[in-house]
């Protein structure tokens, strides 16, 4: 297999719903990101390595991984390139309080510290062949399979909330000391965003070398040091834009930036837009 198999394409991350089954044969790595929606990503077969805020996960067929709204994420390849994957993405108005079945105990899942479960084989079998039915209905678009859709994520939530809330084998914890270590840093920028952090500071607060500190933050996460705690004050700002009526300069200096025009070229280069008009949008 030469080319990557695209089997659904439906909706967009950022909106209400959105579900994405694809087959990979080449390498694919997704930029460090994060979004309003939430997330439920499983994976038919082989293999995958996630950074989800503040940890590192190596994913394996038949495992179902919930990332929260706003939660800073990143996958790359583990061993073969080659695997399936199913992405489902939905916002909170696509199951709001309008929704007759909504409640809130079914999003619990998605603020549990574990972000993965080793679903075992029923437990697959129950959850593809929820993923099965949603793609049945987007592929058909028969009356009312908008409902449909609502209905079964609302059942994939049920399941999933019945999941034991348990780690993965020992064996399969990537979760070295290394990886410790980085998300003690992780945790404190997440923390201490709006501060002025240098990296000889953070190098001596957490006991490592400079160059240590910034070549292994680098290695596990994806980002550079300076590059995540841009991205975590852009993250901030943009709630802040989109839930208060301060001025945009405020806003800036509040997250941390020192200077208003680098805020500027910052949010442009994540959010990919203007402060001003992200605020126009999402009000």
């Amino acid at each position: 297999m030469s080319k990557d198999t695209l089997l659904v394409d439906y909706g967009h991350e950022d909106r209400d719903i959105y579900l994405h089954r694809v087959i990979r044969a080449a390498p694919f790595e997704r930029n460090n990101h994060y979004h309003g929606t939430y997330e439920v990503y499983y994976q038919v077969a082989g293999r995958k390595h996630h950074f989800i805020k503040e940890r590192a996960y190596n994913v394996a067929a038949g495992d179902l991984v919930f990332i929260n709204k706003y939660d800073v994420h990143k996958s790359s390849v583990l061993g073969s390139p080659q695997h399936e994957r199913i992405v489902l993405n939905f916002s909170d108005a696509f199951l709001g309080t309008d929704h007759p079945l909504f409640d809130p105990g079914l999003l619990r899942i998605f603020r549990r510290p574990n972000h993965l479960y080793r679903l075992k084989p029923q437990e697959q079998w129950l959850a593809e062949d929820l993923f099965r039915k949603m793609e049945e209905e987007v592929k058909n678009r028969e009356e009312g399979y908008e409902l449909a859709l609502r209905l079964l994520v609302t059942q994939l939530l049920l399941f999933a909330s019945r999941l034991k809330e348990a780690e993965v084998d020992a064996a399969d914890d990537p979760l070295s000391p290394t990886h410790k270590r980085i998300a003690e840093v992780v945790r404190h920028i997440n923390a201490h965003y709006a501060e002025r952090m240098a990296l000889a500071g953070l190098a001596e607060r957490f006991a490592m070398s400079p160059s240590y500190l910034s070549r292994t933050f680098k290695k596990v996460t994806g980002f550079t040091l300076v590059g995540y705690q841009n991205l975590v004050r852009i993250r901030e700002a943009q709630t802040l834009l989109g839930t208060t009526a301060d001025t945009v300069a405020s806003i800036s200096e509040k997250v941390g930036f020192e200077q208003f025009a680098h805020f500027n070229r910052t949010f442009r280069k994540v959010a990919g837009t203007s402060p001003t008009r992200y605020r126009k949008w999402n009000r």
